[in-house]
């Protein structure tokens, strides 16, 4: 049977990828998109690249409409916003991926510390999988509610996580520098982002004080024995897609590189979208793929390890449908290879 599909919050970069890919899905029918907007353009208005290829018009988001039409849900609404239509929908019996911050973190104090907002849906915090299959699969795989992890934290998590779970890197001093295109700031203007702004530069933002830093020291402790030390810095850079994470990690005594590869290849031996390379990783290799490309140097008395994705596919969308496709029973790579 075909499972029916909603958008909510469909007019960003992360919503087109997400439809781009869920129309070539075999088991799937989008039959609704949401927008705060009041207007009720069509989506090729919004999305020019989806001309001809879908019929349908925005609607304004009304979660007691979705209930019965829908048997997933979608969400791409920011934070807070998400939440207080992901409760209704997941407690009325509809599948709910979640693109925003809502569900990540495990402690509701820790949310409201950093999202400055007052949680909508408390009571599901710490219960919701985290939606990295290739840690997490076997909670994701028939769950009713999936956080969808950040785009920064997809690409030190997975990395990190099997380093730190088999004694190969100390959880402290983890240096995590990463670099990321534009349109990781989303689609709506904001004067950083405009082209002269943004072009023939780079700089770093949020420094100390990203929102993604505390899900990434928070996944990566979960995998080890000790509270994880990490310093994350983000930089945007002048391309429109794309991320690449250097991690600079002190090695636990005795540990060597090629410990840290023999790791990463065993943990990920049999994942469709891990690779582990034997150069350093660049941005291009990975562009619209959910492909993760992961490499290990030494520099002096530091590891260093590189982690590229698309940040719109495997750091958003492409993550999204493959959590999709283990809640619902279809084979997970379907419309990502």
């Amino acid at each position: 049977m075909v499972t029916r599909i909603a958008v909510l919050g469909a007019t960003g970069y992360t919503a087109l990828e997400l439809l781009k890919l869920l129309r070539r899905h075999p088991e799937v029918e989008i039959v609704a998109l949401t927008s705060r907007q009041e207007s009720r353009p069509h989506i090729s208005e919004v999305h020019s690249e989806l001309r001809g290829a879908l019929d349908l018009h925005l609607e304004p988001l009304d979660v007691e409409m979705l209930v019965g039409k829908v048997d997933v849900a979608f969400s791409c609404l920011p934070h807070a916003a998400s939440a207080e239509c992901v409760k209704p929908l997941v407690d009325n019996g509809v599948k709910v991926v979640d693109f925003s911050a809502d569900y990540r973190l495990n402690n509701v104090a820790v949310y409201e510390q950093w999202y400055g907002v007052t949680h909508p849906d408390p009571d599901r915090i710490g219960k919701v999988p985290y939606g990295l299959p290739e840690l997490f699969r076997e909670q994701i795989t028939g769950s009713s509610l999936i956080a969808n992890p950040g785009c920064y934290p997809t690409s030190a998590i997975l990395p990190l996580a099997p380093l730190v779970k088999h004694g190969i890197i100390e959880s402290t001093g983890i240096i995590i520098d990463s670099k990321s295109g534009v349109t990781g700031a989303g689609r709506n203007p904001k004067l950083p982002f405009h082209y002269p702004e943004c072009n023939e530069s780079i700089k770093a933002y949020g420094v100390g004080t990203h929102r993604h830093a505390p899900e990434i020291s928070q996944f990566v402790t979960m995998s080890g024995e000790e509270n994880a030390e990490v310093i994350f810095t983000p930089h945007l850079v002048p391309m429109n897609r794309g991320i690449l994470s250097t991690c600079y990690l002190q090695p636990s005594k005795g540990s060597t590189v090629a410990d840290a590869i023999d790791v990463l290849h065993t943990t990920y031996k049999d994942e469709p979208f891990i690779r582990v390379t034997s150069n350093p990783p660049e941005t291009r290799a990975v562009r619209h793929t959910n492909f993760v490309d992961l490499h290990v140097a030494q520099s002096g008395d530091r590891l260093v390890v590189l982690s590229c994705i698309d940040n719109l596919i495997k750091g958003a969308s492409g993550a999204a449908v493959q959590n999709f496709n283990l809640m619902c029973g279809y084979e997970e790579t379907t419309a990502l290879l």
